[in-house]
């Protein structure tokens, strides 16, 4: 007997993100779950046609939705005072075959892979493997959902290729309680019109609305399911080094010329590239991580994760909350200890999924993360350095590196955007730092973007002077995908805040 989709109502009047950074106040959470009826398609759709039913009681019981998916933002962009809907159990994944692609399609459709939203990035590195694909790039958690982390411009640090939403090449959004379609570009067609058929979706190709949607940041519709371009299965060879923090290593910092940077391993470009600075002891030296691609064979041992120690793909999130209980004069000592006992020196071998396991953090962690030109990292280093001798950060900072994405509002917007971390403890004097430290840009006109899933202070203001360009045709995109009525479904207080939610 087949088993229909369920779309359970908790009745949960609070809801609490990952990080614990905020308390959002809600009208009811939602979990909803596949049916099975013993054909994957069939129960795919039976769940669009459930998640269209509760769009359709969102705009009788005129409520706010959402859909969640790990919870990973430490910003409230995911939140609403209305309905939230916890996808984790959306999981279906799809192969897809030749009928399903379109004649103009230009790559290879052996690694096309169809997704559904609540998928996590590690449920994905644990398919691909064993079918000897991989993932183009991928934040340094695998926790987050594949839509959740595509939709807020999640990234790695990945040089030549850009952050995840930039392997999303199809995208099933479900616009209202009638009509869902499938997005993709006009200049980069992929599927089929039997392949919309399977799903019943309407085919829309647009380069423009495709790149807004697809850093949509949950305010575009319920996206429920993506078609990702993976990989041939490589290996990634890591190496972590202790380099002097010096004129050499600021220079490589705001080129990126490898070829001069003789005291790192290697003087090819690597795939991966990520400096990590302890400014409490700056004479110790920066940690800098590099990756390097590498053709798969299975004669190598994967990387072992240590107790106490971050492993070779964590980020400072992952331990900077052990540091607890602490006054500003301990600051120093409490972040020295820490750093040298879980960053260690060493290399390693693995696979994408192997190296970036990280699901969880410790401690209440804060982060903010800021995109800026590469030209100005010397700078933003220094001022950095500077503030911190006026207020001791409980973090570290990091450095880390992406190619521009053509999303009109991914924060990866300069040709290659240095991604500034501040990763601390939750605490009024990591506010204050961060608050010190976006004032210091702003006064010295120094342009950055904020990170969509992390720490910030924006507003309508700040949006248009960051996406002068852009954040006209992300709004025009929003009102030609949704009604009226479905732009107020999906409008959240932050959507309010940024000046996102105009009806044009």
């Amino acid at each position: 007997m087949a088993i229909l989709p369920e779309v359970i109502a908790t009745g949960d009047k609070s809801w609490q993100n990952r990080h614990e950074t905020f308390i959002q106040p809600i009208d009811n959470l939602f979990t909803i779950m596949n049916g099975d009826s013993g054909n994957l398609i069939n129960d795919y759709n039976a769940t669009t046609t459930a998640i269209q039913t509760l769009l359709g009681n969102a705009v009788v019981a005129k409520r706010t939705l959402r859909a969640l998916g790990g919870c990973w933002s430490f910003s409230d962009i995911a939140a609403t005072d209305g309905w939230l809907v916890n996808t984790l159990n959306l999981n279906l994944l799809f192969r897809i075959s030749g009928n399903s692609i379109d004649a103009k399609y230009t790559g290879d459709f052996n690694q096309l892979l169809f997704v559904q939203c609540g998928t996590s990035i590690q449920e994905l590195n644990r398919y691909l493997e064993p079918l000897g694909k991989a993932l183009k790039t991928t934040g340094a958690s695998n926790g987050q959902t594949i839509v959740g982390a595509t939709s807020t411009g999640t990234h790695g640090a990945a040089l030549g290729f850009g952050a995840t939403q930039d392997f999303v090449v199809g995208i099933h959004i479900i616009v209202s309680q009638s009509r869902h379609i499938w997005l993709e570009r006009d200049s980069y067609p992929v599927v089929s019109n039997a392949f919309a058929s399977n799903i019943k979706a309407e085919i829309i190709r647009n380069d423009n609305l495709f790149n807004a949607a697809v850093v949509g940041i949950g305010s575009m519709g319920f996206i429920h399911g993506v078609m990702i371009e993976t990989e041939p299965i490589y290996l990634l060879e890591g190496f972590r080094e202790l380099v002097p923090f010096n004129n050499d290593l600021k220079q490589l910092m705001s080129t990126l010329d490898f070829t001069k940077s003789t005291f790192l391993n290697n003087l090819q470009t690597p795939f991966h590239f990520q400096v990590i600075v302890n400014q409490y002891n700056i004479d110790f030296g920066a940690y800098v991580i590099t990756m390097y691609k590498n053709k798969y064979h299975a004669d190598y041992t994967p990387p072992v994760s240590l107790p106490n120690t971050a492993g070779p793909g964590d980020d400072a999130p992952l331990f900077i909350g052990k540091i607890t209980d602490f006054v500003p004069a301990s600051i120093p000592l409490l972040v020295n200890n820490l750093i040298k006992s879980e960053l260690t020196i060493g290399k390693w071998t693995g696979t994408t999924g192997q190296i970036f396991t990280n699901t969880t953090t410790h401690g209440k962690v804060f982060s903010t993360a800021m995109g800026i030109p590469l030209e100005y990292v010397s700078e933003v280093v220094d001022l950095l350095i500077s503030l911190n001798k006026q207020t001791t950060f409980p973090g570290i900072f990091a450095f880390r590196y992406v190619k521009k994405s053509a999303a009109l509002i991914a924060f990866t917007k300069y040709d290659l955007t240095c991604v500034v971390e501040l990763d601390g403890v939750q605490s009024d004097i990591t506010r204050k730092f961060y608050n010190d430290v976006w004032k210091a840009l702003d006064d010295r006109k120094i342009p950055y973007t904020f990170h969509w899933g992390k720490v910030h202070n924006l507003d309508q203001e700040k949006i248009k002077q960051k996406y002068t360009d852009t954040y006209l045709q992300w709004i025009n995109a929003r009102n030609v995908l949704l009604t009226s009525e479905m732009r107020n479904v999906f409008s959240s207080k932050s959507l309010r805040q940024f000046g996102l939610d105009l009806s044009i």
